[in-house]
């Protein structure tokens, strides 16, 4: 039975400060203990952790902008502390920075975002921490309680100084906000809001994490941090235990099956062609998944095929096998084909402000298909993708020839002038002037890890017929939106990687700076208790507590 403690703590004069006090120390013990079962729990899996940064600048109608950004991606062991693989090549990860520019320019390390996502590893105990009660709080669904957080002295540096959110049903911390204490002329901590998110029974897995300075300075004021950025964290769950979630939603009806093929004959070329063609896409795809980093099929792949479906009928396409869309769970905006499957990042889904723009991303890709840009079917033999997963971007290029992009872009536009959008192409015109007025400030956003650039891909401006016709873009005016921020539309499971489109409330902008197209937003979630995501869940928890 789950104790309504922080009635308790609001109590205080009723039953006095001694009960009140037994409260709160066994609300912090639970924590505490809560704390390191999810570390051993995270000790078996190897998560994705994904940071993007905008550093800034002060702007007088803006109040602060981009001006460049850096982009970390990889996978997180904890074998041995938090650890991070990189999926980029070196180059695109600053690893190849001379020593003189080493000393002379700041360098972010994913592994500091990474470390983010835990108070103190295995420290985290009233020996190294002093607790204090501030107050009880909602985060969303979920009712807290607010403790500060203060290292006890003689403790050492690197430890979390700040506040933690603790859940009153299991005694969970959901979010904890402050920084690491110690920082040098050499290694600054910075300051953080981490979040997590419900998984199942008493699993909270860290989930998201906003970071920002203002005028941060080292101690031989040599170095000025301005910037905000966020860490993503997903794929807990292995290949196997996603396949196992996957057969428990699996029915199969075995009485009276019967084999409906069309003949007894073998398929014809262009049908073996076409099943040739289709296991190279299927092989290549459930790599990216393996991976972590495409979504598994599921709800928000039905949304852009409506979309893609809208785009068909009114074009009399009929195309076999069908053209499906998947998403990259990847920040940096980009599209591509694989196959006559369509990928779209989250990253760019989440930036476009609406429909008609989403259709003008996907015609584009669609042309590819509907033209017969096809990619290479190498991935047909299983033992070309065997690979580890540090290779995978340098592995897959997906890009197409300036040929193909330039017939790509008159096809699309083709196909939207025929389609339910042609009326309101003039926003999908104009987001694309507003990517490409962003695109030199932020070049780690616009440049993709597998497919062709948004903008200038080749020289070639894609649908810069849709840019001429779009509206003047003002930055300036509060009712013109040509783009969101990042994480507006998509919301993520973080255990077995669906993905699905969220309902945004409308809010009336006051001022221009809360547009922040392209930027990053602070993170702020509404939390809420989650169904069990399958067996494996429970079984890591379970294994965490000891039982």
């Amino acid at each position: 039975m789950n104790t309504p403690k922080v009635l308790f703590l609001f109590a205080m004069a009723a039953v006095g400060s001694a009960s009140a006090q037994n409260i709160v120390d066994r609300i912090i013990d639970r924590a505490i203990g809560r704390e390191q079962a999810l570390l051993a729990t995270l000790q078996g899996t190897k998560p994705v952790a994904e940071t993007y940064i905008q550093d800034l600048a002060n702007d007088t109608d803006f109040g602060a902008v981009p001006v460049n950004d850096h982009y970390f991606v990889g996978r997180i062991d904890f074998s041995h502390g938090i650890n991070q693989t990189s999926y980029l090549p070196k180059a695109s990860d600053g690893s190849k920075l001379d020593l003189f520019s080493r000393f002379f320019t700041i360098q972010y390390l994913p592994k500091g975002f990474a470390q983010m996502m835990m108070i103190d590893g295995s420290e985290f105990d009233r020996a190294h921490y002093d607790f204090h009660y501030l107050r009880r709080e909602f985060l969303g669904d979920v009712r807290a309680i607010v403790f500060s957080v203060t290292p006890r002295p003689g403790t050492g540096i690197g430890r979390f100084e700040g506040n933690i959110w603790v859940e009153d049903k299991g005694d969970n911390i959901v979010r904890f906000n402050g920084t690491y204490n110690g920082s040098s002329s050499t290694h600054m901590f910075l300051h953080f809001d981490s979040w997590r998110l419900n998984a199942g029974p008493d699993l909270w897995l860290p989930f998201e994490t906003y970071s920002q300075e203002g005028h941060l300075t080292d101690a031989m004021k040599m170095h000025t941090l301005h910037f905000k950025a966020m860490t993503r964290f997903w794929g807990y769950a292995n290949e196997t235990e996603r396949a196992e979630s996957e057969l428990t939603d699996l029915t199969v009806e075995t009485e009276g099956v019967e084999d409906h093929s069309a003949q007894d004959a073998d398929p014809s070329p262009v049908e073996s062609l076409r099943a040739w063609q289709r296991l190279s896409e299927d092989n290549l795809l459930e790599r990216l998944e393996q991976a972590g980093l495409v979504s598994r099929a599921g709800g928000i792949d039905k949304v852009l095929d409506t979309v893609l479906n809208n785009l068909a009928v009114t074009n009399n396409l009929n195309l076999v096998p069908e053209v499906r869309a998947r998403v990259l769970l990847t920040t940096p905006l980009e599209s591509f084909t694989i196959g006559r499957t369509i990928v779209i990042s989250r990253g760019l889904l989440d930036t476009l402000p609406d429909e008609a723009s989403l259709a003008a991303i996907l015609s584009h890709e669609l042309a590819h298909i509907v033209l017969g840009h096809t990619t290479s079917t190498d991935f047909a033999f299983a033992d070309k993708l065997r690979f580890d997963d540090a290779r995978i971007v340098s592995r897959f290029h997906l890009e197409c020839t300036p040929a193909e992009e330039e017939a790509a872009n008159g096809k699309a536009v083709q196909m939207l002038l025929n389609s339910p959008y042609k009326d309101k192409l003039g926003q999908a015109g104009l987001f694309l002037k507003a990517l490409s007025n962003e695109s030199n400030r932020l070049p780690s956003l616009t440049r993709p890890l597998f497919g062709d650039k948004l903008v200038a891909s080749h020289n070639i401006l894609r649908m810069s017929a849709l840019m001429e016709k779009a509206p003047q873009l003002q930055t300036t005016r509060v009712d013109q939106v040509a783009a969101l921020p990042l994480g507006s539309r998509t919301r993520l499971d973080p255990w077995l990687d669906d993905l699905e489109m969220v309902a945004m409330r409308p809010v009336a902008i006051e001022s221009a700076s809360e547009k922040m197209p392209f930027e990053i937003a602070p993170v702020y979630l509404h939390l809420k208790y989650e169904k069990q995501n399958g067996n494996q869940v429970a079984k890591a928890t379970a294994s965490a507590d000891g039982n």
